[in-house]
């Protein structure tokens, strides 16, 4: 396997899991610049390697391990073999993560994943059965092993993340910065205009920026363009429409960036969750009673124990539903 043309993704949601996505992919010369998320990142491995700057160091996940990136934790992303790397995975809320942690763990404080890296073959397995009974609109068994899979990930994984307290002198200044831009996000000023209104030097404001955010201005201001693209698009505004809307020059200024840190096109991407809203009604499984009734039995008490689970395996390269090519266009 060798080339772009073996790149695929998928990435939506599911009605019956509000605040979480979903993802499926494989990756070869994909490279994701740096970036947040509003969600946690829970990437199980199923073959290949993954490479991440994470921490101020490179993170190697390969088969059997999971990525795991906390909310707003700025890190990049790509192949660490030739052949790249295929995985799954879901991203729950803070809210989400927050009340599974409060019922089944005894964590305090906001809870977090405290390694990005853990290797861990059963809870790979458990989020692609999520990603699995998603796709075969089984919501009993979609909601039930994505909080098997956190609580798992929080036992084994988990602690209260910490508080951010400025550490810097600019921390400040940085925070002033970060208002104007979120204000002016269409039309932002130069650095050196920034700067100069906050009573502060171009290269002052840039190290001081980088310290509170982990990445200087114009990278912080496209990933929070994106991130209200991506709100845009789930509202059903189409793509050149949110491009403009949210400071891009046209649509194929937003398909480079978004492709770039979310993984598919914008217009994949409004595809894909739109056509799962409309056909949730229609998905029907076929031994959906059974599994929906061995699941409830086997999952409500045994969280943090290794049963046996259900018949949601790792899916094969080739018969994952519903490929989409990760093209330039939208």
């Amino acid at each position: 396997m060798a080339g772009a043309g073996k790149e695929r993704a998928r990435h939506w949601r599911f009605a019956e899991l509000p605040g979480v996505d979903l993802l499926r992919a494989r990756y070869v010369q994909k490279t994701f610049v740096r970036h947040t998320h509003e969600n946690f990142v829970i990437a199980a491995i199923a073959d290949g390697v993954e490479v991440f700057h994470h921490g101020g160091a490179d993170q190697y996940a390969g088969a059997g391990s999971l990525a795991l990136v906390n909310p707003d934790t700025p890190h990049t992303g790509r192949a660490g073999v030739p052949e790249g790397w295929r995985y799954g995975a879901v991203y729950p809320s803070p809210e989400l993560v927050a009340e599974i942690a409060a019922e089944t763990t005894a964590l305090r404080g906001t809870p977090g994943f405290v390694s990005p890296v853990i290797d861990d073959p059963y809870a790979v397995m458990l989020v692609h059965q999520v990603l699995r009974a998603a796709e075969e609109g089984n919501a009993l068994a979609a909601d039930t092993l994505l909080r098997v899979a956190v609580t798992r990930l929080l036992r084994v994984n988990g602690g209260p993340l910490p508080e951010r307290v400025p550490r810097t002198a600019g921390a400040g200044v940085a925070a002033r910065a970060r208002a104007v831009l979120e204000e002016r996000i269409v039309e932002p000023p130069t650095l050196e205009r920034l700067a100069g209104d906050l009573g502060t030097s171009p290269f002052a404001l840039l190290r001081a920026f980088r310290d509170a955010y982990g990445m200087p201005p114009h990278a912080w201001l496209t990933d929070v363009r994106v991130r209200r693209a991506r709100r845009l698009l789930d509202s059903g505004v189409a793509p050149a429409e949110a491009a403009v809307t949210v400071g891009f020059t046209d649509q194929p200024h937003l398909n480079r960036h978004f492709t770039r840190i979310v993984g598919v096109p914008p217009g994949a991407y409004q595809r894909e969750r739109k056509n799962v809203q409309e056909s949730r009604r229609e998905i029907l499984v076929p031994s959906g009673a059974w599994q929906n009734m061995q699941l409830s039995q086997t999952y409500a008490v045994k969280t943090a124990e290794n049963p046996t689970p259900p018949s949601y395996g790792t899916p094969s390269e080739s018969g994952w539903p519903s490929d989409c090519p990760v093209s330039p266009s939208g």
